[in-house]
């Protein structure tokens, strides 16, 4: 089989395929038009280096190496809808979440390719690059000491991840950084330097040019079901005991003041509705979201639960309780509220 006409092939065929036999390429793609984007607003900032990309698992900058990592999906629309029904969602799929996150990953790479965070200013605004990341972060979401690109405060997470969200938007076309950030004093701060970094190396070709071979990075080599089974495993969490108090607060085991829905049945029905408006408001991703909620069904079934009679706001009750439970994750990494 060559080409592309696995396309034809029915999903259980396509997912045996290896991610390196579907002969992805970049060229002729919608992200190829976004790239160069990327390309003409590095351009006109007066920067020369344009970091390659390649199609890889995820987003991301391989260490030490100069050049961008774009997940694989997003360079076929059929591979799109895949995603899309493996994780629920596709990150990158809007050309506005394209372009974020590739600025922010030409920020580690320029990073990179002048040893920008070898320089003592750099390491005094943004920290030692060396620091080891951490597996959950606790952000200070009123703190002007960062920027705001990426969700979830991704600026405070580590010192790469400062400086590359610093660069997003310093690089962002039509955003008056000065403005927007004005009287943020940290902020602020790490922006002019990034101006001021940027005019230093403007015109001027990288330090340093490593050996680059995508397919050492791209971890492509491997079934399509072996790559979604490691990243839903990776996205799934070890979700708690829940409280049996708070889902009987939720839903009722009293006969006389139960509707006629069984909460697990109402829960089976809403879970994508509600897991839209719970990733909508803390970012998490859906697939993470929406196992926490199949999770709480067969509790509900086996404490025989039901739905109040009358109760018109479940959806938004639901939502509020499963909002806090990865509220709190997001912060201590563990899925169980506050006591």
């Amino acid at each position: 089989m060559t080409g592309l006409s696995w396309n034809n092939l029915r999903e259980n065929a396509l997912l045996e395929k290896k991610i390196t036999e579907l002969d992805l390429t970049i060229s002729r793609t919608a992200i190829a038009t976004l790239i160069q984007k990327l390309y003409r607003e590095l351009q006109d900032k007066g920067l020369s280096f344009l970091p390659p990309c390649f199609l890889a698992d995820e987003w991301f900058c391989p260490v030490g190496v100069p050049a961008i990592g774009i997940p694989f999906y997003l360079a076929h629309p059929r591979l799109r809808r895949l995603e899309k029904k493996m994780m629920l969602e596709a990150e990158g799929d809007s050309k506005t979440e394209f372009l974020k996150l590739i600025r922010h990953e030409a920020g580690h790479a320029y990073s990179y390719a002048y040893n920008l965070y070898k320089k003592s200013r750099w390491r005094e605004l943004f920290g030692p690059a060396s620091k080891e990341y951490p597996d959950t972060y606790r952000p200070r979401p009123h703190s002007r000491s960062y920027v705001i690109h990426l969700e979830n405060w991704y600026a405070q997470s580590h010192p790469d991840e400062d400086f590359a969200e610093t660069f997003a938007v310093w690089l962002t076309p039509n955003l008056n950084w000065k403005q927007r950030y004005r009287g943020w004093k940290g902020a602020l701060e790490k922006l002019e330097y990034v101006d001021h970094l940027m005019k230093s190396i403007a015109g001027k070709t990288p330090v340093n040019k490593p050996r680059f071979h995508p397919r050492d990075y791209s971890g492509l080599n491997l079934k399509l079901k072996t790559f979604y089974k490691r990243k839903k495993k990776l996205f799934a969490e070890d979700y708690p005991d829940f409280y049996d108090k708070d889902l009987r607060t939720l839903f009722t085991d009293s006969p006389e003041h139960r509707g006629e829905k069984k909460a697990a049945a109402y829960l089976r029905e809403n879970r994508g509705r509600i897991a839209d408006v719970v990733s909508f408001w803390t970012k998490e991703k859906k697939y993470t979201v929406d196992n926490l909620l199949q999770s709480l069904i067969p509790r509900c079934q086996e404490l025989n639960l039901y739905v109040k009679k009358g109760d018109t706001v479940s959806d938004s009750h639901i939502a509020s309780y499963v909002t806090t439970l990865v509220t709190n994750h997001l912060f201590t990494g563990k899925f169980k509220r506050s006591k």
